[in-house]
C-alpha cells in the first residue's frame, strides 16, 4: 500500500509537529490541547514498549499535578489493579510497589509487572502520602478476565459482612466447579450445550449484592463504601466474564464488543463512585491503541466492532481526549504465542504506506502532532493508511496480516505521539529468553 505524498504535505506536517527532545516542557502543548477534558485516554501501539509506558506515566503525573486528575483506569483485571489501588492509597498489607504488583500473575505478566509501572506505582504512593486523605489518586482495572479471582473476592467480602449471604454465593458460583481454573473450558462447554450456562446464577448473585448494598455500606463509613464498591464490581466482572467466555466461541466481534462495553461501563461505575464526595472526577485511561482510538475511524467498524474510545466519545463528547502512540522500529517485549515466555524481539521497520513510515520519513525523530485543529496541515492524513498494532504476541514473519489495519488517524485520535526508534519494556521477571533477545551485534547500543 503505497501513497504518493507531495513535498508541501511533508513541510506542513513538519511545521505542525512539536519535536520531543526530552525537555521537561515537551508536553506543554499537549496540556494545552487537553484543556478542561475530564477523560484523557492514552493508548499504546504495543503492550511491550518502554517509551509508551514511561511517557504515558510522565503525562499522567502532569495531569494529576496540574489538572487535578483523580484516578488512573488501566487495561488490567479489576482485583489485581485494586490491590495496587490499596497500596497507593496507603491501605492493605503490601510493603512496597513490587509486592503490590504481585497480583499480576496471569499471562502476560510483563504488561504490568515491568520497571516502568513499578516506578509509577512508587511515585503515586509518594504523591498520595503527601496530600490530604480525601484527594488521594486511585488506580483501577477495567478488564474482565479475572472470573475466578473475582468470585473469590466476592466470597471473601461476604464472609466478613454477611456469612449467610456468602454461603448462598458459594452455592451459585459452584456452577463453575466442574471446569477448574479454565474459564475457556466452561465457555466452550456451555456454548456447545455440553454443560448448563451459569448466567442465571451470576445474575442472581449480583442482584442480591446490589439489593443489600445500602445495609453493607453503613458498616464502617467510607472504608465500607470502598470495600463494597470493590466487591460489587467483582460481581459485575463475574457476570460479564461468564458472558464473554461463552461469546469467545461465536463471532469474534461479539466477544470483542462485550469486553470493550464492559471496560466502558466500568469507567461509568468509577465516575459514579468517585462522585461520592461531590468532586467531579477526572480519569486517565491506559490501554492499547486498538481500544482507545475511535473504532469508527478504522477497519474495526467494517467488522462490526466498537471500542472504548468510540463509546467514550459517544458518551462524553469532546470532554474525552484520545491520545495514540506510534513507532517505526526498535525492540519490543512480546511472546510468540499465547502463554509462551516473554521475548525481546526486533520490531521491523514500518511498512510503506503506513502512518509509521510516513512519520519516519519526516526526519523529526520523536514528536507530538495535535489532530484537533491543524486542518490544513493534517488534511493529507485523512485518507486511509496502514497502522501497526502489536499486542502481547508479535509475529514479524506475518506482520502485514497479523499487525496492520486500515485507519484514518485524525478521526481516530485527538493527538499522536511518535517515537521513531523504541526499546522493549523491561519485565520484573526476566527469563533467559528475554535477556538473550533477538539483538544482532550490529544493532544500535543506544536502544
Amino acid at each position: 500500500m503505497t501513497l504518493s505524498v507531495d513535498r508541501g504535505f511533508y513541510d506542513g506536517l513538519r511545521k505542525a509537529a512539536h519535536p520531543l527532545t526530552g525537555d521537561r516542557k515537551d508536553f506543554d502543548p499537549l496540556m494545552v490541547l487537553v484543556g478542561d477534558s475530564r477523560f484523557v485516554l492514552i493508548g499504546e501501539a504495543s503492550h511491550g514498549t518502554h517509551e509508551f509506558y514511561r511517557i504515558r506515566a510522565e503525562i499522567t503525573k502532569r495531569l494529576i499535578r496540574e489538572k487535578g486528575f483523580s484516578a488512573i483506569a488501566v487495561e488490567a483485571d479489576w482485583p489485581d489493579a485494586y490491590r495496587v489501588n490499596r497500596y497507593v492509597q496507603g491501605r492493605g498489607s503490601d510493603t512496597g510497589a513490587s509486592q503490590a504488583l504481585e497480583g499480576f500473575k496471569r499471562f502476560p505478566q510483563w504488561m504490568w509487572r515491568n520497571a516502568d509501572v513499578l516506578e509509577f506505582v512508587g511515585w503515586l504512593r509518594d504523591y498520595n502520602d503527601a496530600i490530604g486523605a480525601s484527594r488521594k489518586v486511585g488506580f483501577y482495572g477495567l478488564d474482565l478476565y479475572s472470573l475466578h479471582a473475582s468470585m473469590d473476592a466476592v466470597l471473601s467480602y461476604l464472609r466478613k459482612v454477611d456469612p449467610e449471604a456468602a454461603l448462598r454465593a458459594e452455592q451459585r458460583y459452584a456452577c463453575f466447579d466442574h471446569f477448574g481454573e479454565d474459564p475457556q473450558s466452561y465457555g466452550y462447554a456451555a456454548t456447545a450445550g455440553l454443560a448448563p450456562s451459569c448466567e442465571t446464577e451470576v445474575i442472581a448473585q449480583l442482584a442480591e449484592l446490589q439489593k443489600s448494598a445500602a445495609e453493607y455500606a453503613t458498616h464502617d463509613g467510607r472504608m465500607a463504601a470502598d470495600d463494597l464498591f470493590f466487591a460489587e464490581q467483582n460481581a459485575r466482572v463475574v457476570l460479564n466474564a461468564e458472558r464473554y467466555y461463552r461469546a469467545m466461541f461465536g463471532i469474534r466481534a461479539a466477544s470483542w464488543n462485550m469486553r470493550d462495553r464492559h471496560m466502558a461501563a466500568t469507567l461509568d461505575s468509577l465516575v459514579a463512585f468517585l462522585e461520592y464526595d461531590r468532586r467531579q472526577p477526572k480519569i486517565v485511561v491506559w490501554a492499547h491503541n486498538s481500544h482507545l482510538g475511535d473504532a469508527r475511524a478504522t477497519d474495526m467498524a467494517g467488522q462490526g466492532e466498537l471500542n472504548v474510545g468510540q463509546l467514550m466519545r459517544e458518551r462524553w463528547g469532546s470532554t474525552a481526549f484520545l491520545v495514540g502512540f506510534s513507532t517505526h522500529s526498535g525492540t519490543v517485549t512480546a511472546a510468540s504465542d499465547w502463554d509462551e515466555p516473554a521475548e525481546r524481539k526486533i520490531v521491523r521497520p514500518a511498512l510503506d504506506g503506513s502512518y509509521e513510515a510516513l512519520f519516519h520519513e519526516l526526519g523529526l525523530g520523536n514528536f507530538l502532532l495535535g489532530l484537533r485543529g491543524n486542518e490544513e496541515a493534517i488534511l493529507g492524513l485523512r485518507q486511509p493508511r496502514l497502522e501497526r498494532a502489536i499486542g502481547v504476541i508479535y509475529r514479524p514473519e506475518t506482520e502485514r496480516m497479523s499487525h496492520y489495519f486500515g485507519a484514518r488517524l485524525p478521526h481516530q485520535f485527538d493527538a499522536v505521539l511518535h517515537y521513531d526508534v523504541t526499546r522493549a519494556v523491561e519485565p520484573l521477571e526476566r527469563t533467559g529468553l528475554w535477556k538473550r533477545g533477538e539483538l544482532p551485534e550490529t544493532y544500535p547500543s543506544t536502544l
